[in-house]
This record gives C-alpha cells, structure tokens and sequence, in this order.
C-alpha cells in the first residue's frame, strides 16, 4: 500500500500509512462524488460513517449497506465514530462543526480530491477523464466497454449508472481505475493518471477560473502530469485542446521531460496545428436516424467498428470516440465496444427520458453550461418532435453572470424556455444576477422566454402549452431535474435502484 499523503487543518504535510480497517469519516457523504468514494473505502475494507445536512435516497442507500450516516453535522460525530481518516467536500466550511473537532484531536484530515487521487495511487492503471462537457458520459462509456472486455475496472462516476446500481463499480484490486477529473478548485491536479483523456475545453467555473487562458493553463498542468510511457487522448477539432497541447509541451520541455503519447480523435476531416493527418481514432459515414448517430470508427485508417448510439448529438458521437480510444490502450476490442456502445442508454441525468407528461416526452439533463445547453438542444431538434418546451436553470450566480451572453445565445432561438431562478449550493451573494434578467434579454433579442418563482409556476405553464407528440427539456442542475421526475412519477434513480 502506497503511503497516504494528507494535510492536517494547518496545511501540514505528513506521511499516514492507511491500514486495512482503518476507520474513515466523510463530512458531507451524501454528495454525488462522496457517497461513491465512501462505497468504494467499504468495499477496500475501511470503516466508514459519514454526515450530511440532507437526507435523500443515496445516505438512504449508504445506510442500507451498513454505513453509520448521521443527519446534520455535529462535533459528537467525530467523538462517537473515532475516525483514524476525516475527508470533507470543498464546500465544508472551516467553521464545521466536525471539521473543528477534527483539528481539537489532531486528526489526519484530506478533501474530496486529495482521496481521489490517494486511491488512484492504489492502482497501475488510471484513466481519468476530463474536460468541461461530456465526463460522466464518457466516463460510463469507456467503464461498460473495458468491462466487456473482462477488464474489471473500478469506476468512479459523477451520476448513478444503470449497470452499477450506484455511482461506482468495484473491480479487481490494484489493476485499473477509472474516473472523472474534475477541474473545479484545480482538484484534478491531485490526481494520478496512466491515461488522460480532454474531451474538450471552455470558460467554466468562474468562482476559480479568472479567464478561459487561465482553464486552458491548468489543464496544461494536469496534462503534464501524465507519465511519458503514458496515454494522452485529446480532440482534434477544439482550438482551446491544441492550445493547451502547446503549453503541455513547453512545461515538459522546462522539466526535461518526455511528452506522453498523443491520441487524437474526431472527424476524418479534422486538423489542428499538432496534427496534419487524419486524427489516429476518427468517425466516418456519420448520419442520424431520428436524431440517434451510426458512424463507422477507424483506427490508423483501418476499419475499427460500427456504431449506433441510443443517446443522440454529435458531441456524444465524440464522447464516444474518446471513450473507445481510452479504452483501446487498456485491452478492449472493438467487438467489445460495438456492443457496449450500441446498448449504452446514458448516464443518469444525461438525457435520460424519465417518462411522459400530457402526452409528451420529458427529458432530464445537467446541461447547465451555455456550451452544454446548446449541443443538448441541437441533438433534440433532430429528434421527431411537435413542439420541443424548454425548462432551464442556471448553476452558480456567478457563473451565471460571467457568462450572461452566452447564456442568451444558447437559449434565445427556443420556442419558449422556461426560466427556473438560479441555483447555487455554494455562494451566499445572491442579488446581482437573477434567471430574470436572462429571460427579459432573450426577450430583447426578440426570443420568447419567461421568468417563473418556483416549480408550480413553471408546470401550470406546461399544462397550457404540452400536448401529445411534443418534447419538454428540463435542463440543469438536480434541483430542477427533479422537476422532471415530478411530471412523470418517476422516482428518483437511487429509489428506484433500491
């Protein structure tokens, strides 16, 4: 076992050797990232208990596999549990209850990331995959393949998967991981990669990020930790990529390192200043049949396979082109990733078809980011529909500000969109932007958009407009696509699951 690296509360490093039985505490366990890392500490044989202020079906399910999960964050959690391990999410504050008593008792303290990338360290084989748009998804895509192959991958995944029951997949100890790499905080330059993948690159994040240079600049960084005789699976037809493959370079050269293998993947007709022939995985005879793509991959220009996705858009097309080639280095054949991708139905919360309203199909996804929100409506216009109703949320006031305009453009050609008022779990400043303002430029712009308070409002308007044969979009964070479970009944995924 590989030696934990942690910071106490004073920032400290120290070596902690983690044993097996080791007890670990989660602050703030029930988070889509949390509750999986803690099902995945239970499965290496930790002792984990956990906290958060919300109950909901995934500490429902954490309990019922045996977790002591306690509601609400209070110091006598830290003294009941006795943790040897304390790991907190990025939004715990230093005022936390749990987090002070740790710092009282001396305890080994990490965050989200920190034991992320502490347990990739825990394998040979890492593959993590990055990029703003598109991770869960291709995340799942190439977990489902490698497992087809009988590759038994462990699988961390930012969204419950079908397959898994869950967010996360147990596999062989110690041989292949694979994850998503987020870039909020920088938190993915914690992590340990064999193969990284960039799907691809926008202004995101903009509590962290000052400019898009600054993004593209930390993904050179993480890019740079890649190991020579490593994999680096980058687009052939994002600009910000081919950026950011140049400052990759010139960092490696400073440290009088190797560059990674590059693996470039898109369009047969894709080019970019790194690359003057055809990407080494690229898609042709691309055409869409009601909106959902069949292509044929090759591989150095040889027939790799046949594909017919069930998860329509041209940006999954891509994801899966990442996906294939990620997992090509790590055993898969093509056999294996045919049938893996041809049944693959989504991540839950990517354009996942929750059921029907007034005769209409609902659809729920997290695009939430402008760039997210206008491929996601691209691939539904080419879905047969009457009338597509758009149900929109931001994410983050501040996001929400940084990128107003783009905001407009990606939503102002909508036949209507309804505007649900910003969500944000994180900042506290909420009266300089509101979901309003959004909705009065769309307007502006000569759009048809309307600003509604609160869930009944936004249903009584559907009710005047849905008919049967019509498609409603709600689109954004799991706040409002809960909403979409509320029209058609469905429970939520982790209920349902369970």
């Amino acid at each position: 076992m590989n030696k934990l690296i942690v910071n106490n509360l004073i920032d400290e490093p120290l070596d902690f050797k983690l044993k097996r039985g080791s007890r670990i505490f989660f602050i703030g366990i029930g988070g889509i990232s949390m509750s999986g890392l803690a099902e995945l500490a239970a499965a290496e044989g930790y002792e984990v208990a956990g906290s958060d202020m919300n109950a909901g079906p995934r500490t429902t399910h954490l309990s019922a596999s045996g977790m002591k999960v306690y509601k609400g964050h209070d110091a006598s959690h830290i003294d009941n549990f006795a943790p040897d391990l304390v790991v907190y999410t990025a939004a715990i504050p230093d005022s936390n209850s749990e987090l002070i008593r740790a710092k009282e008792h001396n305890l080994h303290t990490i965050d989200r990331a920190g034991f992320l990338g502490w347990l990739n360290r825990q394998y040979k084989r890492v593959i993590n995959i990055s990029g703003t748009h598109g991770k869960t998804t291709t995340t799942a895509m190439c977990s489902l393949i490698l497992m087809q192959s009988d590759q038994d991958p462990t699988v961390h995944l930012g969204a419950e998967l079908i397959q898994f029951a869950t967010t996360v997949r147990v596999g062989r100890p110690a041989e292949l991981m694979i994850s998503e790499a987020c870039e909020y905080k920088r938190s993915f330059l914690k992590f340990f990669s064999t193969t990284a993948a960039i799907l691809n690159i926008d202004y995101d994040h903009v509590d962290c990020f000052d400019s898009l240079d600054d993004v593209i600049d930390t993904f050179a960084e993480f890019s740079s930790h890649v190991p020579s005789d490593g994999y680096l699976v980058v687009p052939a037809f994002d600009n910000n990529v081919s950026s950011m493959i140049s400052k990759t370079q010139q960092l490696l050269i400073d440290r009088g390192v190797k560059m990674p293998e590059l693996i470039w993947f898109g369009d047969e007709e894709d080019r970019n200043e790194h690359l003057r022939s055809r990407p080494q995985f690229n898609w042709r005879n691309l055409i869409y049949n009601n909106g959902l793509p069949e292509f044929d991959m090759y591989f150095n220009n040889k027939f790799y396979g046949h594909f017919k996705l069930t998860i329509p858009g041209r940006h999954n097309v891509a994801n899966a082109a990442a996906a294939i080639a990620c997992a090509h280095f790590h055993g898969a054949d093509p056999k294996a990733a045919e049938s893996a991708l041809n049944n693959f139905q989504g991540a839950e919360g990517r354009f996942t078809h929750t059921g029907t309203y007034r005769g209409a199909r609902v659809i729920a996804d997290y695009a939430h980011h402008p760039a997210a929100a206008a491929a996601t409506l691209e691939a539904a216009a080419n879905i047969e529909h009457n009338h597509i109703w758009v149900v929109f949320q931001p994410l983050t006031f501040s996001r929400t500000q940084k990128l107003f305009k783009d905001y407009v453009s990606a939503l102002k050609n909508c036949e209507l969109v309804l505007l649900a008022e910003i969500y944000s779990d994180r900042e506290t400043v909420r009266d300089y932007i509101s979901s309003a303002d959004i909705a009065a430029e769309i307007n502006k712009q000569g759009g048809h958009a309307e600003f509604h308070q609160d869930f009944a409002s936004i249903t009584a308007r559907l009710d005047e407009v849905v008919a049967k044969g019509d498609m409603i979009l709600v689109l954004g964070p799991e706040n409002i696509r809960s909403l979409a479970d509320q029209l058609t009944g469905r429970k939520d995924f982790m209920q349902k699951m369970d």
